[in-house]
């Protein structure tokens, strides 16, 4: 059962309730409907089934659009009264055209191409003329299938059946094993599924296809050209992703990154050049200058980059005055205290600040210098 199902049909059922056909065999046509229905996939989606009971009159039992589960036909089927009359059976086929098969009982449009068919049941010859009728219904689309029993005439189980009529006329000698049929419909109405008999050699994915099978494969992987096989996919092969800059292959999909000195953006897969030089970013001692994603350090004027080329030393000329004009520099970590020819001394600062800064405390010196110098000479005139 799993490795078939049927096709999804618009299926009518038509049954010879006439005269001819005594109460037991009637039976034995319910069972087999219900025998049928057992072999079919039943459901909206999937195969519809109707039911038209007739003899000189026609009933519909019930259409299309009435039942979707099969417990639910086989309980209206079990309900089925016969009534005794004649074999109008062309009236039958008409009917089934003009009331059964519309859209408005339950038949599905023409666009989703669901096959219409019918299976009449009868034991005797048709009272009316079938042959054109039935040419009627094959021309709309309608498949025929003709079903005799016992005392059924052959010629006009021929003329009312689609061709071939070797694949559409079946005959039974008694309502008695008419349920033999059951097996030879559900052959005719099967899809084999291939792939649930495990026959198939697909490496991953087998999907059934009109007795035979395809193979295909799991999202993030290729079939190979053996047409059984499956390779993953290149996820950051060029054109398969939309990733700026970076691609990173990740469980069958990818994720986005950004080269050094660029952000992942909101999006997750454009890029931004970083600040580079934004606080916390950068080692700069004091000027930090971005650089197409990078950057590079520089120094304040009157600083000098050391060769680590991340930090600064600063430098000023301090000129003193002793026995005349003596310049002298100041550097960062040096210092020294010099005697001049008068005595007095003078101290050149150490100092790694701003030139302004320098400066400032040059001028200090030189202050502090005259004012050494005055008060020596005062003291040497006493």
């Amino acid at each position: 059962d799993v490795a078939c199902k049927n096709h999804p049909l618009d299926l009518v059922f038509i049954i010879d309730s006439s005269r001819s056909v005594r109460p037991e065999e009637f039976e034995k046509v319910k069972i087999f409907l219900s025998e049928m229905i057992d072999t079919l996939d039943v459901g909206e989606r999937t195969t519809r089934v109707a039911v038209m009971n007739y003899a000189s009159t026609v009933k519909i039992e019930f259409p299309l659009q009435t039942y979707f589960d099969k417990a639910s036909m086989k309980e209206a089927i079990s309900h089925i009264e016969p009534l005794s009359a004649g074999t109008m059976t062309g009236l039958a086929i008409q009917t089934a055209m003009d009331e059964v098969f519309t859209e408005e009982m339950g038949t599905r449009p023409a666009t989703f191409n669901i096959p219409k068919v019918v299976i009449v049941v009868t034991d005797g010859r048709p009272q009316d003329q079938v042959q054109d009728v039935a040419a009627s219904a094959q021309t709309a689309g309608i498949e025929i299938y003709a079903v005799g029993v016992d005392r059924a005439d052959m010629q006009s189980l021929r003329v009312m059946a689609s061709e071939p009529l070797d694949e559409h006329v079946f005959y039974v000698e008694t309502y008695g094993v008419i349920e033999k049929l059951t097996s030879k419909f559900r052959d005719t109405f099967c899809a084999v599924n291939v792939c649930a008999l495990g026959s198939h050699d697909c490496q991953q994915v087998c999907v059934s296809s009109s007795g035979s099978y395809l193979c295909d494969c799991y999202e993030g992987y290729t079939l190979n050209p053996d047409k059984r096989t499956c390779s993953a996919v290149d996820m950051c092969a060029p054109g398969r992703h939309e990733c700026d800059q970076v691609c990173v292959s990740n469980n069958r999909s990818y994720v986005c990154e950004c080269y050094e000195g660029y952000t992942l953006n909101p999006d997750k897969k454009t890029c931004s050049a970083k600040d580079t030089c934004a606080p916390g970013r950068h080692d700069c001692a004091q000027v930090c200058l971005s650089n197409d994603g990078s950057y590079s350090c520089g120094c304040f004027e009157g600083y000098t980059l050391n060769p680590d080329k991340k930090t600064c030393s600063g430098f000023c000329y301090i000129c003193l005055w002793g026995m005349g004009f003596n310049c002298i520099s100041a550097f960062q970590g040096w210092g020294r205290a010099k005697e001049n020819r008068t005595g007095a001394i003078t101290s050149s600062l150490i100092t790694n600040e701003e030139s302004c800064k320098c400066e400032a405390i040059a001028a200090l010196q030189d202050s502090v210098t005259s004012r050494l110098e005055a008060l020596s000479t005062k003291y040497i005139l006493f």
